[in-house]
């Protein structure tokens, strides 16, 4: 089985093939300042040459759901929604913040993916490996810095955007308890989406592409001002 997995929901998207006997077959990261809807058709047919594939060999499309970015998550959704209405093949959604903690296998301390949420609040969750599995031990939240950090009394390792934005106010808080991940673990990866995405497969966790909405946690501000 071969699935093609998207993460978009940052500015440093990427796109991977992977297959369940061989591997990643593929991946693309890109870090600039270019939105993903000038850039993610291109380098999706990018990878698919480069991988030697069409488009019709792929068997499912995974994509990364938030938190994140809206207009990444949207652009990311879409795409991957379109690809899998077009083919009718499978669509797998998978939580950005978990496929993100992946990326620290057999971390021995308490992990922390982090986005800037703006508003003066982070997307965040908790991670703990335990023997083979990364566990979630707090759901994802939209949170300022500072209550978040008062929670950790053990050693943490912060990896995101939101950890690379605030880094010298999480050091300043927690001292020697905060750890940060090197730069090529500071952002999402798009063949850990697909890691995840093969096991939910293998549970026969797809999702409906129609219904699929991103999981923002938090309104948009266009959202709220049509509310208001």
């Amino acid at each position: 089985m071969k699935i093609l997995a998207l993460e978009t929901a940052t500015l440093a998207g990427s796109i991977a093939i992977a297959d369940d006997r061989y591997g990643l077959v593929s991946e693309v990261r890109v870090n600039l300042k270019i939105a993903h809807a000038e850039r993610l058709m291109p380098s999706i047919q990018w990878i698919l040459d480069a991988s030697r594939m069409s488009v019709d060999e792929i068997d499912a499309f995974a994509v990364s759901i938030g938190p994140g970015s809206f207009t990444g998550l949207r652009i990311g959704l879409s795409t991957a929604k379109g690809l899998s209405y077009a083919g009718k093949k499978p669509i797998v959604p998978v939580p950005t913040l978990d496929a993100f903690a992946r990326t620290l296998p057999y971390c021995s301390y308490m992990i922390c993916p982090m986005f800037d949420a703006r508003k003066s609040q982070v997307y965040a969750a908790l991670y703990r490996w335990e023997q083979h599995a990364c566990r979630k031990v707090m759901d994802e939240i939209a949170v300022g810095l500072d209550t978040l950090l008062k929670q950790f009394d053990e050693p943490v390792v912060f990896l995101g955007e939101g950890a690379k934005l605030c880094r010298q106010q999480i050091s300043d808080t927690l001292g020697d308890l905060a750890l940060f991940a090197p730069e090529s673990r500071m952002s999402p990866s798009a063949s850990a989406v697909a890691e995840i995405a093969f096991e939910k497969m293998e549970k026969g966790e797809t999702a409906d592409p129609v219904r699929l909405t991103p999981f923002y946690i938090r309104k948009s501000e266009a959202e709220l001002r049509w509310k208001a």
